[in-house]
Order: structure tokens, then sequence, then C-alpha cells
């Protein structure tokens, strides 16, 4: 029986510069401070796993570079005992990510070099033979080589996403926010060969083609049901969530719903907002592998990026399960 998570996709390292307000081009603005750490989807949904505590065998996929950047990420693996023998290494220059952290908006700019990232294929990706229940892949349009057409499946990803399937993972991916038409060429032709799809309302309104927010900005949870069911009719196997700083949306293949809230931080202790889809990401598919409720996951989704909002980078803040629960118990009503 199949047991434990890969996380398999982006990996790199961060700079998160601290400025009080982004500038208008042409304009100077002084960087208050700076924080350093490890980021990409499959470091940081794999590290708030393994911070959970629990006894689920993790493993890392991807690519990074022969350098002291690639080594460093190395050591953390050994550290945190996640297997890192599905990780390859290049001498492509491992990836990085200048963020700009706007203090009084509360948003982050991200200015990303691609590197080795680019480099991982679906060879790659075929030779990652581990015993993992769910096979997690990100950030779609952050890879290059499985971003790439293919003529049978339309995206390289959307083939290899069904060869894991077949080989009998659960699969799930997640994507990078990005704006253009690319977006649906990519992620639309992977969803009937994911069974879970874990994003923001930002990316789920992309692929749905509307915004699910009104002239206002609020946040229209009949837009986000719409859009999870877009997403489940379009191939989408088993369930879809759909994450945004007021709550989170959980729609199940058989017509389930769930909406829970997201739990108040005050802004003056939002440290940074780097890495918190990965964080409700983490919770939701541990909560997936040990087979809790929507409302449940969700819950644990929402109180993981919760504690990730008090550190500046992307795993810094993540809890233990533990923690997890009894600030649950404490802060939710059954």
């Amino acid at each position: 029986m199949r047991r434990g998570i890969i996380s398999a996709g982006n990996w790199l390292a961060d700079t998160v510069k601290f400025i009080p307000v982004f500038p208008s081009p042409g304009n100077l603005v002084t960087i208050e401070r700076i924080e350093m750490g490890f980021g990409g989807c499959s470091h940081n949904v794999l590290v708030d796993l393994a911070h959970l505590e629990t006894d689920i065998p993790l493993y890392a996929g991807g690519c990074i570079g022969e350098d002291p950047t690639g080594d460093a990420i190395m050591n953390d693996l050994r550290k945190l005992q996640i297997d890192s023998s599905c990780m390859y290494r290049s001498t492509v220059p491992t990836s990085y990510t200048d963020v700009m952290a706007d203090r009084e908006h509360g948003t982050r700019t991200f200015f990303h070099f691609r590197g080795a990232n680019a480099t991982l294929s679906d060879t790659h990706i075929e030779s990652m033979n581990v015993e993992a229940k769910i096979f997690h892949l990100g950030y779609l349009l952050l890879l290059d080589e499985l971003d790439a057409v293919d003529n049978e499946y339309g995206i390289k990803a959307a083939r290899v996403l069904h060869r894991l399937q077949q080989k009998g993972y659960k699969t799930s991916a997640d994507v990078v926010s990005e704006e253009g038409t690319r977006f649906r060429k990519v992620v639309l032709p992977c969803l009937p060969y994911m069974d879970y799809f874990i994003i923001n309302e930002v990316e789920a309104g992309a692929c749905f083609g509307k915004s699910l927010r009104n002239d206002k900005g609020e946040i229209l949870l009949d837009e986000v049901e719409a859009a999870a069911q877009f997403m489940l009719n379009r191939g989408v196997s088993e369930a879809c969530f759909i994450h945004f700083p007021e709550g989170g949306f959980g729609m199940k293949h058989d017509g389930e719903t769930c909406y829970e809230p997201s739990l108040k931080v005050k802004a003056s202790e939002i440290v940074s907002s780097v890495g918190a889809g990965d964080a409700f990401c983490a919770g939701v598919l541990y909560a997936l592998h040990e087979g809790f409720s929507l409302k449940e996951s969700l819950r644990i989704g929402n109180v993981s990026a919760y504690f990730n909002l008090k550190n500046a980078t992307s795993t810094g803040g993540a809890p233990t399960l533990l923690t997890i629960m009894q600030f649950i118990k404490s802060n939710y009503s059954k």
C-alpha cells in the first residue's frame, strides 16, 4: 500500500527585500531589511509537511545546481529527513527569486531567474519511482521543459501527470500566478490528469476565464464554486480547493462543497505572505493523505497559512500538527 508524499518541481533561493512601498517606474525606494531562505513549490510544501512532525514519508524531486545554493538545499533535506534520491544536480545554476515585499499594501512582487528548474524534464519525472501515495507537481508555468507543447496531450506536463496516475499515484499540481494568454494553454490540458487541484482565487479565475472578485475587490463565493465546478468538469477527478485571504473553498467530484473562513491575523502581525499558498497546500495534502473531510482539510490548510503569515520566509512560520489541531479547537466552532 502506497504511503507518503513526493513533491517535485521548483527549488530556489528566495531573497525577500522589505520596502515601504513599491515605487513607480524610474523612482527609488529604500530596502529596509533583507531575509534570505529557500523557496519554490517543492521546497515549501515539503518543509511545511516536515514541520508537522508526523511519520508520513516525504520525498523531494527536482533539479538544482552543482553550486553552494544547491549544496545548502541538500543539507536542509538531510536535516529534515526528507528523502532526496530524486534530486538531480545540474551544471545550470540553482534557480532564485528576488521578492519585493511592499509593507504599505502587504503585497509582494517576484523577480525570478529560472535556472536549473527549467531543465526538469519528463525523463526526470519518469525516473522518480518511490512508494508515495500522492505525487505533487509544481509550479506549472515555471517549468520550461514540462510547460512545452506535446502533440498528443497538448502540454508535456499533462503527459507526465497521466503516466504518474498509471503508476498508481494520486496526482496533485500547483501553478504560479501569471498574467497573459499562456495560462490556460498550459493548465487546462493538465486537468484531466489531476486527482487534486489546489490553487488560489487568481489562478482559479484565470482557469475559469473570469475574476472571482467584484469591482470592489470582494470575493464572490458563487463564482468560486462555479470555478471549482468548471475544473472538476474539465477533468479533475476527486477534489478542487481554492484558497484566498478570506478563507478556503473545497468541492469534491460527488458535489460535496465546503467553505471555511480564514482566522483573522492583525495587520501588525503580518510579516509577509510569501509561501502562504504553499502552506495551505501542504496542510490540505496532509489531510488528503490521511483521509480527512473537506471541512477538516480546509481548516488545517487555513491554519497552516495563518502561521506562515507571521514569518518573513516561505517556511519559517511552519507549525506542528499538534499546534494546528489545538489552534483549530480553540478558534473554530464545531
